[in-house]
């Protein structure tokens, strides 16, 4: 299989609200549209980590592991934002865990599930992060036409991630992406920053998207025929081919490619066989298997 564009920027179905993508389906379909990698970034959490990792490598796809996170600046407190984080390896791998567990711990806010933007100063070794395009701090900024914000919360990314931080474009439809790519491409000129395509992808074919509303109709509340709803999302947010992604990005075609770089930098095993026990006090005279075996003779 051929790696001209990979998806670094996806919903699995554990992400209940917003996503009707199965993983198996997923992989299925990854390999029939000739991509050879796919990421999941599910929605502040790592649920299906185990379970992709084994349908992808089951089927020859590479397995990348991320998450789609909702972060809290503290001089920002009331407006929440998001930022993509994939693992390039066994530390990033570690670090997002923990900062994924941290937020279930200490982050809980109006029914987010937050981390906080200093937990990543601490913890951002072995992450490449997105800036979630129109959803990050830098796109609410750049919808409240205050391009000065924008700025400085590129300018703290660039900090915290180095060379690891790419400006997320998007073409699906929505509001706005077009004014948001155009100041990006000048940012990026400017900053020396990488572009990166994604389709915030949260079904696998065009004609589930009625399926997808009704999920997050029933998730939030609302009807399909209620005028009130929230609609966040477009017919367009499906598994694009490679082919597809890479004529709707045709005129940007390093964003394309750095979908493939940052694919190939990211490369994470999981040592599935290998049992994991918490490691549990022993008194000095005994070594862990005898001490068991005299506590199971009492």
């Amino acid at each position: 299989m051929s790696n001209r564009f990979v998806h670094l920027h996806l919903h699995s179905e554990y992400s209940l609200q917003d996503s009707t993508v199965r993983l198996k389906p997923l992989i299925g379909k990854v390999r029939e549209r000739d991509m050879g990698a796919v990421a999941l970034t599910d929605l502040n959490n790592m649920f299906a980590v185990v379970k992709h990792f084994k349908a992808a490598t089951a089927m020859g796809v590479k397995p990348i592991f991320g998450a789609d996170v909702w972060i809290r600046h503290p001089q920002r407190k009331e407006q929440l934002s998001r930022l993509v984080l994939l693992c390039q390896n066994e530390q990033g791998y570690l670090n997002l865990k923990k900062l994924v567990s941290r937020a279930y711990q200490e982050g809980q806010s109006a029914e987010r599930t937050t981390v906080q933007i200093d937990w990543l100063r601490e913890a951002s070794e072995g992450l490449i992060a997105l800036s979630a395009c129109l959803d990050g701090d830098i796109g609410l900024a750049l919808r409240a036409q205050n391009s000065e914000l924008a700025e400085s919360c590129l300018l703290e990314w660039l900090l915290i991630f180095e060379n690891r931080f790419f400006l997320e474009l998007q073409r699906t439809g929505r509001p706005r992406e077009e004014a948001y790519i155009a100041q990006a491409l000048a940012w990026s000129e400017t900053f020396q920053i990488p572009v990166v395509a994604t389709n915030d992808v949260r079904f696998i074919n065009a004609e589930d998207f009625e399926a997808h509303e009704v999920r997050v109709c029933i998730c939030t509340g609302f009807t399909l025929e209620d005028e009130r709803r929230p609609r966040l999302f477009s017919e367009q947010q499906y598994l694009r081919s490679a082919d597809e992604m890479v004529e709707l990005f045709a005129d940007i075609p390093e964003a394309i490619a750095n979908s493939v770089a940052i694919a190939n930098a990211c490369n994470l095993q999981l040592d599935l066989d290998q049992p994991c026990l918490p490691e549990y006090p022993v008194p000095e005279e005994h070594t862990t298997n005898s001490y068991l075996r005299h506590v199971s003779e009492q």
